[in-house]
């Protein structure tokens, strides 16, 4: 199936009346404002559907299917009314696969740019990209600093693709950012508090763009944040399922929410404690 196919079959499955009577009585609820996704499991997919690294066999490969998968959820969480989705898309630890992988993906993930170009701005979506982008060949940083500067203006929701990217890397950026901001405004008498406060880290983070995730779907059945959102998910839910990320579908979403809805009190107590300390 061609891609446009496919993107044409995606959008109209958006109009499916049964979704749009389940979404409706999940709206009664609290509807998350972040939903973040760890997108685990599609070497098993790929392993599963006897399918290859690059898409040859079978006319799509593992990463054909997870982009129209994260297609399909920034869909249903477009029309749940989430304001803010984020993919885990490429790790920093992921550049130490083997070569032939990695420059696999890379070339996988310029050909993604394009068609993610055409839909999002068919959405009115803004796409952020969130990681060390200087690991990132000069043509993909610039297909994707290009992506970020067509889709500025759009504000319907946000998509922020994580990629270079773990959560060690971003303290450790937005510190050493908001020390020499600080130097800086100290050389120059802008400032004579020496002290760096935890508004100037915050703004500095890669993730500054979107507030703290209310969800953290992990698709693979694993239990573990492998290094992402580690300091914007602590009163965050997390939810893990066993499905994997290619074969995520409605009711898998809809499973998440519900038991956001069902935690939601525990978690506002939490934050409300945790601003009067």
């Amino acid at each position: 199936m061609s891609s446009l196919k496919m993107a044409g079959n995606i959008l109209c499955s958006a109009s499916s009346f049964i979704r749009k009577c389940i979404f409706g009585v999940l709206r009664v609820g609290p509807i998350p404002n972040h939903i973040a996704f760890i997108m685990d499991g599609n070497r098993r997919y790929a392993k599963k559907q006897k399918l290859s690294h690059d898409g040859a066999a079978g006319g799509g490969g593992r990463y054909d299917a997870g982009f129209w998968a994260l297609m399909v959820m920034l869909l249903y969480c477009q029309e749940l009314g989430v304001k803010y989705i984020t993919a885990y898309a490429f790790s920093i630890d992921n550049f130490k696969r083997k070569p032939e992988e990695v420059e696999s993906l890379m070339t996988s993930m310029l050909e993604k740019f394009h068609l993610l170009d055409i839909l999002v701005k068919l959405l009115a979506v803004r796409v952020h990209f969130a990681g060390n982008l200087e690991l990132l060949s000069n043509e993909l940083r610039a297909s994707a600093m290009e992506l970020t500067e067509a889709t500025a203006a759009y504000s319907k929701s946000v998509l922020t693709i994580c990629i270079a990217y773990t959560s060690r890397d971003e303290i450790l950026h937005a510190v050493r950012e908001s020390c020499e901001q600080k130097r800086i405004d100290l050389e120059f008498g802008n400032d004579d508090d020496d002290e760096i406060k935890l508004m100037k880290v915050e703004k500095n983070m890669y993730m500054a763009v979107a507030p703290d995730p209310d969800i953290i779907i992990r698709t693979g059945g694993e239990n573990r944040l492998s290094n992402f959102l580690l300091w914007q998910s602590c009163w965050s839910h997390l939810h893990s399922m066993w499905v994997l990320w290619p074969e995520i579908g409605v009711w898998n979403l809809v499973f998440a929410i519900l038991n956001f809805q069902r935690n939601k009190t525990y978690c506002l107590d939490m934050k409300k404690k945790e601003k009067e300390l």
